[in-house]
């Protein structure tokens, strides 16, 4: 473009369509910026399923609700229009809120799948009720405004229960189904997740029993026992025969009685206490009224060995690990923390599978407890006792 400037011309070339829409989007992003913390407490409040369900039937319901209640002046008037959008958007918001909060109740009081029944029944009753009384005070409400031309009589209100009865159905359904299809899904992983934690299970009781190290330190100890005490050597054979005895059965049990798990913990401490000396320290303090409850097979193991795994050991400073049964049915396996300088990871992969292992037997999780001074876990006793493995 030229232009003239004090008898000059000059050529000025004009803006491009990606600077016009750049400049544009620059200009833009503070107007949005001012929505961000009000679609941050949508995404807050409601899930992405609920806020997809809004956004899909909120534009088929919204202008019909609207039209029937007003009807043809609110397409013809704009002033009744706006008017009407606006109240009717800040009924609908207020009625959202209301109804979310109230299936979510009602979820949260029949969440399990044998009491689809009675959540269902429950759901379209408390709900109906919930719509008719919303959708009568609406009706009084745009009956005040004499631009709208809304009766609030009798035959008016009697449609409008008919809609709610539909819409109390297709909303209960829907809900339902969705929340059925979510509760399957949360059932396969989590059994999904039960059947790796099982496999891991077998494949770190596999592992203990090749394990070349365990095997190496056991027959060192074994063979320097033998040149200085016989009687101390046989005693640890025999510990050692049953701790692989143990480890042999291990992966085709999920459950094992306490006491079992016990013994094979004082066999297994009796073999480390030789290699260690008074470096480590294991004491077991179980109330006998908890003997015949049951545990997941190796658990103690594993406890103990993350604790030797993190924490360093010495003659003057040992490594002690309380294995005790408290007030609440739970066994609390503690230790004193001591942190090795080349620590990595806090908690080593299979405390994390066992610690995924109770949450899949849905027996309640494991505690984790750590300060400077000790580290400890709590575990959930199942009550029931099972088959001993041998």
């Amino acid at each position: 473009m030229v232009v003239n400037i004090d008898g000059h011309s000059a050529y000025i070339r004009p803006k491009s369509t990606n600077l016009v829409v750049c400049q544009f989007i620059a200009e833009a992003l503070p107007l949005l910026s001012m929505f961000q913390p009000g679609y941050q407490r949508l995404t807050t409040f409601f899930s992405k399923w609920e806020l997809w369900y809004h956004a899909l039937v909120m534009p088929i319901i919204f202008p019909i609700g609207l039209y029937y209640l007003i009807g043809p002046v609110f397409l013809s008037d704009w002033r009744v229009f706006v008017i009407g959008v606006l109240i009717g958007s800040i009924n609908y918001a207020w009625a959202v809120v209301v109804l979310t909060l109230l299936v979510r109740q009602i979820i949260a009081r029949f969440p399990n799948v044998k009491q689809t029944v009675a959540r269902t029944l429950v759901m379209l009753g408390l709900v109906l009720i919930l719509a008719v009384f919303i959708t009568t005070s609406i009706l009084f409400q745009f009956s005040r405004i004499p631009w709208f031309g809304t009766q609030f009589d009798w035959p008016t209100i009697r449609a409008l229960f008919l809609l709610d009865v539909i819409f109390d159905v297709f909303l209960c359904i829907t809900l339902n189904a969705f929340y059925a299809y979510r509760q399957w899904a949360n059932d396969q992983t989590e059994n999904e997740q039960l059947r790796q934690a099982t496999y891991q299970n077998q494949l770190d009781a596999l592992k203990m029993q090749i394990n070349p190290h365990f095997l190496f330190n056991s027959l060192t100890s074994l063979s320097s026992l033998i040149g200085e005490n016989r009687q101390q050597a046989s005693q640890f054979v025999d510990e050692l025969s049953k701790v692989y005895r143990y480890l042999l059965q291990a992966n085709h049990h999920e459950l094992v009685p306490l006491q079992q798990e016990l013994d094979f913990i004082a066999s297994y401490a009796h073999l480390l206490q030789t290699r260690y000396g008074a470096s480590l320290q294991i004491a077991c303090q179980i109330d006998d009224d908890y003997l015949d409850s049951s545990l997941p097979a190796l658990t103690l193991q594993t406890l103990i060995d993350n604790a030797m795994k993190h924490n360093s050991m010495a003659i003057n400073n040992p490594l002690i690990i309380h294995i005790q049964t408290i007030s609440d049915g739970k066994l609390l396996v503690q230790n004193n923390v001591q942190r090795k300088i080349n620590k990595v990871e806090q908690i080593q992969a299979r405390l994390t599978n066992l610690v995924n292992r109770y949450r899949s037997l849905g027996n309640g999780d494991l505690e984790i407890e750590e300060t400077n001074a000790y580290f400890g876990v709590r575990i959930p006793l199942v009550a029931h006792s099972v088959q001993t493995m041998y």
